[in-house]
Protein backbone atom coordinates (compact mmCIF):
# COMPACT_ATOMS: atom_id res chain seq x y z
CA UNK A 1 0.00 0.00 0.00
CA UNK A 2 1.29 3.41 -0.88
CA UNK A 3 2.30 5.61 2.02
CA UNK A 4 0.37 8.72 2.91
CA UNK A 5 2.57 11.74 3.41
CA UNK A 6 3.04 12.74 7.02
CA UNK A 7 3.03 16.45 7.77
CA UNK A 8 4.62 18.12 10.74
CA UNK A 9 5.44 21.72 11.56
CA UNK A 10 8.86 22.85 10.49
CA UNK A 11 10.51 26.06 11.52
CA UNK A 12 11.06 28.37 8.58
CA UNK A 13 14.78 29.04 8.83
CA UNK A 14 15.60 25.48 9.84
CA UNK A 15 13.51 24.11 7.01
CA UNK A 16 15.13 26.58 4.62
CA UNK A 17 18.51 25.15 5.52
CA UNK A 18 17.27 21.60 5.28
CA UNK A 19 15.67 22.19 1.90
CA UNK A 20 18.84 23.65 0.48
CA UNK A 21 17.48 27.18 0.26
CA UNK A 22 20.02 28.50 2.73
CA UNK A 23 21.57 30.59 -0.06
CA UNK A 24 18.30 32.47 -0.49
CA UNK A 25 18.06 33.18 3.25
CA UNK A 26 21.66 34.38 3.34
CA UNK A 27 20.99 36.55 0.27
CA UNK A 28 17.99 38.02 2.13
CA UNK A 29 20.18 39.05 5.06
CA UNK A 30 22.79 40.49 2.70
CA UNK A 31 20.03 42.41 0.90
CA UNK A 32 18.84 43.91 4.20
CA UNK A 33 22.36 45.02 5.10
CA UNK A 34 22.96 46.45 1.62
CA UNK A 35 19.69 48.38 1.70
CA UNK A 36 20.58 49.73 5.10
CA UNK A 37 23.70 51.33 3.61
CA UNK A 38 22.28 52.27 0.19
CA UNK A 39 18.97 53.70 1.44
CA UNK A 40 19.22 55.27 4.92
CA UNK A 41 15.40 55.51 5.12
CA UNK A 42 15.04 51.74 4.86
CA UNK A 43 15.41 50.96 8.57
CA UNK A 44 13.08 53.71 9.77
CA UNK A 45 9.97 52.61 11.68
CA UNK A 46 7.68 54.20 9.10
CA UNK A 47 9.33 52.43 6.19
CA UNK A 48 9.44 49.04 7.92
CA UNK A 49 5.74 49.44 8.69
CA UNK A 50 5.16 50.12 5.00
CA UNK A 51 7.11 46.97 4.12
CA UNK A 52 4.85 44.91 6.40
CA UNK A 53 1.75 46.48 4.86
CA UNK A 54 3.06 45.70 1.37
CA UNK A 55 3.86 42.13 2.40
CA UNK A 56 0.38 41.48 3.80
CA UNK A 57 -1.58 40.81 0.57
CA UNK A 58 1.23 38.73 -0.91
CA UNK A 59 1.56 36.72 2.31
CA UNK A 60 -2.17 36.03 2.65
CA UNK A 61 -2.46 34.88 -0.98
CA UNK A 62 0.75 32.89 -0.63
CA UNK A 63 -0.73 30.90 2.28
CA UNK A 64 -3.30 29.53 -0.15
CA UNK A 65 -0.70 29.10 -2.87
CA UNK A 66 1.39 27.02 -0.46
CA UNK A 67 -1.43 24.46 -0.41
CA UNK A 68 -1.83 24.64 -4.20
CA UNK A 69 1.88 24.25 -4.98
CA UNK A 70 2.34 21.68 -2.21
CA UNK A 71 -0.38 19.73 -4.01
CA UNK A 72 1.69 20.00 -7.23
CA UNK A 73 -0.69 22.59 -8.72
CA UNK A 74 -0.53 26.21 -9.78
CA UNK A 75 -3.01 29.08 -9.57
CA UNK A 76 -2.43 32.06 -11.86
CA UNK A 77 -5.82 33.64 -11.14
CA UNK A 78 -5.02 34.95 -7.65
CA UNK A 79 -4.22 38.53 -8.71
CA UNK A 80 -7.36 38.88 -10.83
CA UNK A 81 -9.43 37.30 -8.06
CA UNK A 82 -8.08 39.94 -5.69
CA UNK A 83 -9.09 42.71 -8.11
CA UNK A 84 -12.57 41.33 -8.85
CA UNK A 85 -13.49 40.60 -5.25
CA UNK A 86 -12.17 44.00 -4.16
CA UNK A 87 -14.29 45.61 -6.86
CA UNK A 88 -17.45 43.80 -5.73
CA UNK A 89 -16.81 44.66 -2.08
CA UNK A 90 -16.17 48.34 -2.82
CA UNK A 91 -19.17 48.59 -5.14
CA UNK A 92 -21.52 47.12 -2.53
CA UNK A 93 -20.22 49.55 0.08
CA UNK A 94 -20.75 52.49 -2.25
CA UNK A 95 -24.31 51.27 -2.84
CA UNK A 96 -24.91 51.35 0.91
CA UNK A 97 -24.58 47.69 1.92
CA UNK A 98 -23.41 47.02 5.48
CA UNK A 99 -19.70 46.27 5.82
CA UNK A 100 -20.16 42.60 6.90
CA UNK A 101 -22.47 41.92 3.93
CA UNK A 102 -20.06 43.51 1.45
CA UNK A 103 -17.08 41.61 2.86
CA UNK A 104 -18.93 38.29 2.90
CA UNK A 105 -19.98 38.85 -0.70
CA UNK A 106 -16.36 39.39 -1.67
CA UNK A 107 -15.27 36.23 0.15
CA UNK A 108 -18.12 34.24 -1.41
CA UNK A 109 -17.07 35.39 -4.88
CA UNK A 110 -13.50 34.29 -4.13
CA UNK A 111 -14.80 30.86 -3.09
CA UNK A 112 -16.90 30.67 -6.26
CA UNK A 113 -13.87 31.43 -8.45
CA UNK A 114 -12.00 28.70 -6.57
CA UNK A 115 -14.83 26.23 -7.27
CA UNK A 116 -14.69 27.10 -10.97
CA UNK A 117 -10.93 26.58 -11.03
CA UNK A 118 -11.29 23.25 -9.23
CA UNK A 119 -14.07 21.97 -11.47
CA UNK A 120 -12.22 22.94 -14.66
CA UNK A 121 -9.16 21.02 -13.46
CA UNK A 122 -10.79 17.93 -11.91
CA UNK A 123 -13.99 17.42 -13.94
CA UNK A 124 -13.25 19.02 -17.32
CA UNK A 125 -9.64 17.83 -17.34
CA UNK A 126 -7.98 21.13 -18.22
CA UNK A 127 -4.47 21.50 -16.86
CA UNK A 128 -4.20 23.78 -13.85
CA UNK A 129 -1.92 26.20 -15.70
CA UNK A 130 -4.36 26.72 -18.58
CA UNK A 131 -7.52 26.70 -16.44
CA UNK A 132 -6.33 29.29 -13.94
CA UNK A 133 -4.75 31.42 -16.66
CA UNK A 134 -8.10 31.51 -18.48
CA UNK A 135 -9.89 32.50 -15.26
CA UNK A 136 -7.22 35.14 -14.70
CA UNK A 137 -7.91 36.70 -18.09
CA UNK A 138 -11.70 36.45 -17.76
CA UNK A 139 -11.73 37.99 -14.27
CA UNK A 140 -9.43 40.84 -15.26
CA UNK A 141 -11.57 41.44 -18.33
CA UNK A 142 -14.74 41.65 -16.22
CA UNK A 143 -13.05 44.19 -13.96
CA UNK A 144 -11.99 46.33 -16.91
CA UNK A 145 -15.38 46.12 -18.64
CA UNK A 146 -17.23 47.13 -15.47
CA UNK A 147 -14.90 49.94 -14.40
CA UNK A 148 -13.76 51.11 -17.85
CA UNK A 149 -10.36 51.43 -16.21
CA UNK A 150 -11.64 53.96 -13.64
CA UNK A 151 -11.21 53.21 -9.90
CA UNK A 152 -14.32 52.70 -7.77
CA UNK A 153 -13.93 55.25 -4.99
CA UNK A 154 -15.97 55.99 -1.87
CA UNK A 155 -15.31 52.80 0.14
CA UNK A 156 -14.55 54.93 3.18
CA UNK A 157 -16.86 53.53 5.85
CA UNK A 158 -14.96 53.88 9.17
CA UNK A 159 -15.51 50.23 10.06
CA UNK A 160 -14.23 49.16 6.65
CA UNK A 161 -11.19 51.47 6.86
CA UNK A 162 -10.30 49.78 10.14
CA UNK A 163 -9.56 46.53 8.25
CA UNK A 164 -6.74 48.00 6.20
CA UNK A 165 -5.69 51.11 8.11
CA UNK A 166 -6.45 50.49 11.79
CA UNK A 167 -4.19 49.63 14.68
CA UNK A 168 -4.58 47.26 17.63
CA UNK A 169 -2.17 48.21 20.43
CA UNK A 170 0.19 49.89 17.92
CA UNK A 171 0.11 46.82 15.66
CA UNK A 172 -1.45 47.40 12.21
CA UNK A 173 -4.76 45.53 11.89
CA UNK A 174 -3.72 43.97 8.53
CA UNK A 175 -0.73 42.39 10.29
CA UNK A 176 -3.05 41.01 13.00
CA UNK A 177 -5.45 39.62 10.39
CA UNK A 178 -2.55 38.10 8.44
CA UNK A 179 -1.33 36.41 11.63
CA UNK A 180 -4.80 34.93 12.15
CA UNK A 181 -4.90 33.73 8.55
CA UNK A 182 -1.47 32.17 9.04
CA UNK A 183 -2.63 30.37 12.20
CA UNK A 184 -5.67 28.94 10.42
CA UNK A 185 -3.61 27.82 7.42
CA UNK A 186 -0.95 26.37 9.74
CA UNK A 187 -3.55 24.30 11.59
CA UNK A 188 -5.15 23.08 8.36
CA UNK A 189 -1.85 22.05 6.80
CA UNK A 190 -0.12 20.45 9.75
CA UNK A 191 -2.83 19.24 12.13
CA UNK A 192 -5.72 18.02 9.97
CA UNK A 193 -6.35 15.10 7.68
CA UNK A 194 -7.02 17.64 4.93
CA UNK A 195 -3.41 18.87 5.15
CA UNK A 196 -2.07 15.31 4.98
CA UNK A 197 -4.24 14.62 1.95
CA UNK A 198 -2.95 17.77 0.20
CA UNK A 199 0.70 16.79 0.54
CA UNK A 200 -0.04 13.15 -0.24
CA UNK A 201 -1.58 14.21 -3.55
CA UNK A 202 1.43 16.42 -4.21
CA UNK A 203 3.82 13.62 -3.37
CA UNK A 204 2.15 10.98 -5.53
CA UNK A 205 -1.34 11.63 -7.00
CA UNK A 206 -1.82 8.05 -8.21
CA UNK A 207 -0.85 6.54 -4.89
CA UNK A 208 -3.11 8.98 -3.06
CA UNK A 209 -6.03 7.90 -5.22
CA UNK A 210 -5.25 4.22 -4.68
CA UNK A 211 -5.32 4.56 -0.89
CA UNK A 212 -8.77 6.10 -1.08
CA UNK A 213 -8.08 9.82 -0.81
CA UNK A 214 -10.87 11.77 -2.58
CA UNK A 215 -8.38 13.63 -4.76
CA UNK A 216 -10.94 15.61 -6.77
CA UNK A 217 -12.72 16.91 -3.67
CA UNK A 218 -9.42 17.82 -2.02
CA UNK A 219 -8.22 19.65 -5.13
CA UNK A 220 -11.45 21.64 -5.38
CA UNK A 221 -11.24 22.49 -1.68
CA UNK A 222 -7.65 23.70 -2.09
CA UNK A 223 -8.58 26.03 -4.96
CA UNK A 224 -11.55 27.30 -2.92
CA UNK A 225 -9.15 28.05 -0.07
CA UNK A 226 -6.84 29.89 -2.49
CA UNK A 227 -9.80 31.89 -3.84
CA UNK A 228 -11.05 32.85 -0.38
CA UNK A 229 -7.61 33.99 0.76
CA UNK A 230 -7.17 36.00 -2.45
CA UNK A 231 -10.52 37.67 -1.76
CA UNK A 232 -9.45 38.32 1.84
CA UNK A 233 -6.32 40.04 0.54
CA UNK A 234 -8.46 42.00 -1.91
CA UNK A 235 -10.70 43.27 0.90
CA UNK A 236 -7.70 44.39 2.96
CA UNK A 237 -6.12 46.14 -0.03
CA UNK A 238 -9.41 47.86 -0.94
CA UNK A 239 -9.80 48.99 2.65
CA UNK A 240 -6.27 50.43 2.71
CA UNK A 241 -6.82 52.33 -0.54
CA UNK A 242 -10.51 53.16 0.21
CA UNK A 243 -11.15 52.29 -3.43
CA UNK A 244 -11.06 49.39 -5.87
CA UNK A 245 -8.29 49.81 -8.42
CA UNK A 246 -8.85 48.05 -11.77
CA UNK A 247 -5.17 47.17 -12.03
CA UNK A 248 -4.96 45.86 -8.43
CA UNK A 249 -3.15 42.57 -8.10
CA UNK A 250 -1.49 42.67 -11.51
CA UNK A 251 1.68 40.59 -11.32
CA UNK A 252 0.79 39.25 -7.88
CA UNK A 253 0.74 35.69 -9.21
CA UNK A 254 4.49 35.95 -9.89
CA UNK A 255 5.24 37.49 -6.50
CA UNK A 256 3.19 34.79 -4.79
CA UNK A 257 4.88 31.93 -6.64
CA UNK A 258 8.26 33.46 -5.86
CA UNK A 259 7.39 33.85 -2.17
CA UNK A 260 6.22 30.24 -1.88
CA UNK A 261 9.17 28.71 -3.75
CA UNK A 262 11.74 30.89 -2.01
CA UNK A 263 10.26 29.74 1.28
CA UNK A 264 11.05 26.12 0.50
CA UNK A 265 7.80 24.69 -0.88
CA UNK A 266 8.73 22.48 -3.80
CA UNK A 267 7.16 23.01 -7.22
CA UNK A 268 7.14 19.24 -7.58
CA UNK A 269 4.70 19.00 -4.66
CA UNK A 270 4.72 16.85 -1.55
CA UNK A 271 6.37 19.35 0.78
CA UNK A 272 5.32 22.76 2.03
CA UNK A 273 6.39 25.22 4.68
CA UNK A 274 4.21 28.11 5.74
CA UNK A 275 6.98 29.69 7.83
CA UNK A 276 9.13 29.81 4.73
CA UNK A 277 6.26 31.36 2.79
CA UNK A 278 6.11 34.21 5.30
CA UNK A 279 9.84 34.82 4.85
CA UNK A 280 9.44 34.71 1.08
CA UNK A 281 6.56 37.22 1.15
CA UNK A 282 8.53 39.64 3.31
CA UNK A 283 11.53 39.25 1.03
CA UNK A 284 9.46 40.15 -2.02
CA UNK A 285 8.11 43.22 -0.22
CA UNK A 286 11.64 44.22 0.81
CA UNK A 287 12.86 43.88 -2.77
CA UNK A 288 10.09 46.10 -4.15
CA UNK A 289 10.49 48.61 -1.32
CA UNK A 290 14.25 48.75 -1.82
CA UNK A 291 13.87 49.28 -5.56
CA UNK A 292 11.48 52.16 -4.89
CA UNK A 293 13.79 53.75 -2.32
CA UNK A 294 16.66 53.53 -4.79
CA UNK A 295 14.48 55.13 -7.49
CA UNK A 296 14.91 52.17 -9.82
CA UNK A 297 12.68 52.41 -12.90
CA UNK A 298 9.51 50.34 -12.36
CA UNK A 299 10.15 48.49 -15.61
CA UNK A 300 13.23 46.98 -13.99
CA UNK A 301 11.14 45.66 -11.08
CA UNK A 302 9.77 42.87 -13.25
CA UNK A 303 13.27 41.99 -14.39
CA UNK A 304 14.39 41.64 -10.79
CA UNK A 305 11.31 39.65 -9.72
CA UNK A 306 11.65 37.34 -12.72
CA UNK A 307 15.30 36.76 -11.93
CA UNK A 308 14.45 35.91 -8.32
CA UNK A 309 11.87 33.37 -9.50
CA UNK A 310 14.39 31.79 -11.88
CA UNK A 311 16.99 31.51 -9.13
CA UNK A 312 14.47 30.05 -6.66
CA UNK A 313 13.14 27.48 -9.15
CA UNK A 314 16.66 26.55 -10.25
CA UNK A 315 17.67 26.05 -6.61
CA UNK A 316 14.61 23.84 -6.06
CA UNK A 317 15.44 21.74 -9.14
CA UNK A 318 19.07 21.45 -8.09
CA UNK A 319 18.13 20.32 -4.60
CA UNK A 320 15.73 17.70 -5.90
CA UNK A 321 18.23 16.33 -8.41
CA UNK A 322 20.88 16.14 -5.69
CA UNK A 323 18.60 14.11 -3.41
CA UNK A 324 17.60 11.60 -6.11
Amino acid sequence: MAEVAVTRPRHGFKFGLASGNAGVYIAFVVLLIALGFAAPRFFTVGNLTDVLRQAVPIAVIAFGATFVIGMRGIDLSVGSTLALTGLVTANLLVLGCPVPVACLAGLALGAFIGVINGLLITKVGITDFIATMAIMVVSRGVVMVYTQGIPITGASDPAFRMIGQGYLAAVPVPVVLTTIAFAVAFYLLYYTRFGRFVLSIGSNPDAARLVGIPTDKVKIAVYVLAGVLSAFAGIMLTSRLESAMPEAGQGYELDVIAAVVIGGTGLSGGRATLFGTVVGAVLMAVVRNGLNLLNVNTFWHQVVIGTIILVAVAADRFNRSRKT
